[in-house]
């Protein structure tokens, strides 16, 4: 009778961290689902201010001034009395054969 006593205390241990074990591996998905839950959340929210801050330098840089820019030397020194665009170069191939009617 002895033994039967610690036997029954030992099943009844064993039973309960079993049910505690099954607990938290089935208490473990909730919790990777909240931890994914709190990321995309954190994305989410990242995300959205930095399409706010883009929006507003973007209005910010529509609504400035815009002043004369400064030419730099070279550019200014081959084209002085040109226009103030930049010369542009077209290429155009020359092994392309079009016929002509």
């Amino acid at each position: 009778m002895t033994t039967a006593t610690p036997l029954g205390g030992t099943t009844f241990f064993s039973l309960n961290v079993t049910r505690e074990e099954d607990f938290l591996y089935k208490s473990s998905g909730a919790i990777v689902a909240a931890v994914v839950v709190v990321v995309i959340l954190i994305f989410t929210v990242v995300l959205v201010l930095l399409k706010l801050y883009n929006r507003k330098m973007r209005a910010r840089r529509e609504l400035e001034p815009k002043g004369p820019k400064p030419a730099s030397p070279s550019a200014q020194g081959a084209n002085s009395g040109s226009s103030p665009h930049p010369a542009t170069v077209t290429f155009s191939p020359v092994d392309v054969h079009v016929e002509s009617r």
